[in-house]
């Protein structure tokens, strides 16, 4: 009667014990996404491409992306932690030159929405077409960096040369773009 007591008891023990390992195991299988705005997602990563990151949420099957200037470092279940991106900080204009102009939507993913910007050289202007086309970026920059924003989606970039733009002959640079942040 003791042995099967003691049987019993052991069966019940291991079967608890393999519980808990199977619950700690899922656990450890979690990726902890740690985003610049303080904001940790928790999931899967699938994959971390180029300017991307594609995750899972914990237990769901949908992929999400997020772009990884939203994104300081992932905490992967293996315990190896990867950096991705710094914080770019823009406290005012001055900061002008922190701001980065983003050409392609999937990189804002995991950002929020600013206020639109512009930027345009003067309606005479003598200077050559890339001189003028800096001079409109400097100043989206410093639109952006107004706010506080550090990045910037472009969505307009035009230039105008010769008679087309007025009629003193100068050129004209416009860009137009959405500020965003953390």
């Amino acid at each position: 009667m003791k042995k099967l007591l003691l049987a019993a008891l052991l069966v019940l023990i291991s079967s608890f014990s393999i519980a808990q390992g199977t619950e700690a195991k899922e656990v450890n299988e979690i990726d902890e996404v740690y985003k610049h705005n303080g904001e940790v997602v928790k999931g899967k990563v699938v994959r971390v491409e180029e300017y991307t990151i594609v995750f899972v949420y914990q237990g769901e099957d949908t992929e999400y992306t997020i772009g990884k200037y939203a994104v300081e470092k992932i905490k992967h279940n293996s315990g190896r932690v990867e950096d991705i991106t710094d914080k770019i900080i823009v406290n005012n204009k001055d900061d002008w030159e922190n701001v980065v102009i983003l050409e392609d939507k999937s990189y804002i993913a995991g950002l929020k929405k600013g206020s639109e910007v512009r930027g345009k050289t003067g309606l005479i202007n003598f200077q050559t077409g890339n001189t003028g086309d800096k001079k409109a970026e400097k100043k989206l920059k410093m639109a952006a960096a107004k706010n506080g924003h550090p990045f910037i989606l472009l969505t307009s970039d035009k230039s105008t040369v010769g008679a087309s733009s007025n009629r003193l002959g100068g050129s004209q640079a416009i860009k137009k773009g959405v500020s965003y942040m953390y």
